[in-house]
C-alpha cells in the first residue's frame, strides 16, 4: 500500500522530479534488500509499458503525417471554410499522428514546395489554414457529375461510384452540393456493366494495331437479349470510338462487310482482343470521324446524299445546332432560306423532318423527296384508313 501511495503521488511530478526522485528511493530499497524493492520493480514496470503503449499508439501513423495533413485540409477546407492551427493539431492526433505546432508551421511549408496551395490567412490573434487551387473547380465538376448521371450507357451503380469519386475530389461541404444535384435513379440507363471493360479493351486494340472479336446483341418481344448472326463472333478492325444520341459507339473496318460500320458499345458482349493486324486503313484515313457523326442521325447508316432542305426563317437555329454553322445558306425569299446538308438518308432522317412540322420541307433532290412521299403515305394507311 505504501508502495502504491508512492506511485500515486509520483505521477503527479513533473518529468525531471520524478526521475530524481525514483533513483533515490530504488537505491533506498535495494540497499534495505527488502521485498519491497521487487514488488516497486513490477509496479514501475507497468508504467513504464503503459506509458509506452500510449506514446506508440498516438504516434502509430507518425511516418504518415504529410498524407494525413494533406488530406485533412483538401477534406475540410475550401474557400469558405478554414482549420486554424489546434483544429488542425486535433485531427491529426485522432488520425494517430503527434503534432506540435512549431513542427506543422514546417510540415505547410513542405506541402507547399510539393504543390498544394496552402492559403494561411490572418483570423483575430492567430492564424487558418485552407486549401485554394485544387484539380478540379466546383464548376467543373457538377460539369462531370452532369455528364455522368445524364449519360444513359452508364449504369445506374457505376454511376453512384463515379459520382462519389468526383465528390471526393473537393471538400466535403462542397461535396454535399454535388450530392444534392444528382438525379440517377429515375434515368434510363444501360443494363450492360461490363461497358467500362468493353471501352479498355478496345482502346488497347486500338493503340496495339489489332482486331477485336465479340457478339452482338439485340433485344426481341420478350424483353430477351439475342445474339445477331446467330450468336457468330464478329471480327473488327476498330479505328475509333464515338459519341451520339447518348451512346457510345465503336468505328471500326467489319471483316464481313470489307467497310467501316459501327457498333454500339453496351450491346457488344464477351469482346476479346487478337493477335490479327487491323485492316481498313485507307477506308478510314478517308473517312471524317465528326462528320460521319454528323451526318448520321441515331448513327443508322444510309446513302450519303446532298439534301435541300426548305426552311423557314425561324429554323435557322435548329439547322446550325445539327448540321454546324458553315452548313450553306440560300435565300429563298423573305421569310425563307434553302439549307444545304449533307445526310445519310433513313427513315430516322425522314422521321427528324417529320418532327419538325411544317417549318422544314425537303424540295430536293427528288429521289429524297420521294422516300418521304412514301413514308407520308405510308403512315397514311396506317393511321387514317
Amino acid at each position: 500500500m505504501v508502495l502504491l501511495k508512492i506511485y500515486s503521488e509520483s505521477r503527479g511530478m513533473a518529468e525531471k522530479e520524478s526521475c530524481a526522485f525514483f533513483s533515490v528511493l530504488i537505491l533506498v530499497l535495494k540497499f534495505t534488500k527488502s521485498l519491497y524493492f521487487q514488488r516497486f520493480c513490477e509496479i514501475m514496470g507497468c508504467r513504464i509499458h503503459e506509458r509506452e503503449e500510449i506514446r506508440m499508439a498516438k504516434g502509430e501513423n507518425q511516418r504518415l503525417k504529410l498524407l494525413y495533413l494533406l488530406d485533412i485540409l483538401n477534406t475540410y477546407t475550401d474557400d469558405e471554410h478554414a482549420l486554424s492551427m489546434a483544429e488542425l493539431v486535433s485531427k491529426l492526433d485522432a488520425c494517430g499522428v503527434n503534432a506540435e505546432r512549431k513542427a506543422l508551421y514546417t510540415d505547410i511549408e513542405e506541402l507547399r514546395k510539393y504543390g498544394a496551395d496552402i492559403i494561411g490567412e490572418k483570423d483575430g490573434s492567430s492564424y487558418t489554414y485552407r486549401i485554394g487551387n485544387r484539380k478540379f473547380e466546383l464548376a467543373e465538376l457538377k460539369l462531370l457529375v452532369d455528364a455522368v448521371q445524364s449519360s444513359k450507357f452508364i449504369t445506374r451503380k457505376k454511376s453512384s461510384e463515379l459520382i462519389k469519386k468526383l465528390e471526393d475530389q473537393t471538400s466535403k461541404y462542397h461535396a454535399a452540393t454535388l450530392n444534392h444535384q444528382v438525379f440517377v435513379a429515375g434515368r434510363v440507363k444501360t443494363m450492360n456493366e461490363s461497358i467500362y471493360y468493353n471501352v479498355d479493351l478496345i482502346h488497347t486494340a486500338i493503340s496495339e494495331d489489332v482486331k477485336v472479336r465479340f457478339r452482338y446483341f439485340m433485344w426481341n418481344e420478350h424483353k430477351k437479349q439475342v445474339y445477331r448472326r446467330g450468336g457468330a463472333y464478329y471480327s473488327v478492325s476498330p479505328w475509333g470510338l464515338t459519341w451520339d444520341d447518348e451512346n457510345y459507339y465503336l468505328i471500326g473496318y467489319d471483316d464481313e462487310y470489307e467497310s467501316i460500320r459501327y457498333y454500339r458499345v453496351d450491346k457488344m458482349k464477351k469482346i476479346v482482343i487478337t493477335d490479327d493486324k487491323r485492316e481498313g486503313k485507307e477506308s478510314f484515313k478517308s473517312l471524317d470521324m465528326a462528320a460521319y457523326s454528323k451526318k448520321r442521325f441515331g448513327m443508322f447508316d444510309g446513302e450519303e446524299t446532298e439534301v435541300e432542305l426548305l426552311c423557314e426563317n425561324h429554323m435557322a437555329g435548329v439547322i446550325v445546332d445539327r448540321f454546324g454553322k458553315s452548313t450553306p445558306f440560300l435565300k429563298q425569299d423573305e421569310n425563307h432560306f434553302i439549307a444545304i446538308v449533307s445526310v445519310a438518308v433513313s427513315i430516322q432522317f425522314i422521321g427528324w423532318i417529320v418532327a419538325l412540322g411544317e417549318g422544314v420541307k425537303i424540295v430536293g433532290p427528288d429521289s429524297v423527296v420521294d422516300q418521304m412521299r412514301n413514308q407520308v403515305y405510308r403512315l397514311n394507311e396506317t393511321y387514317l384508313d
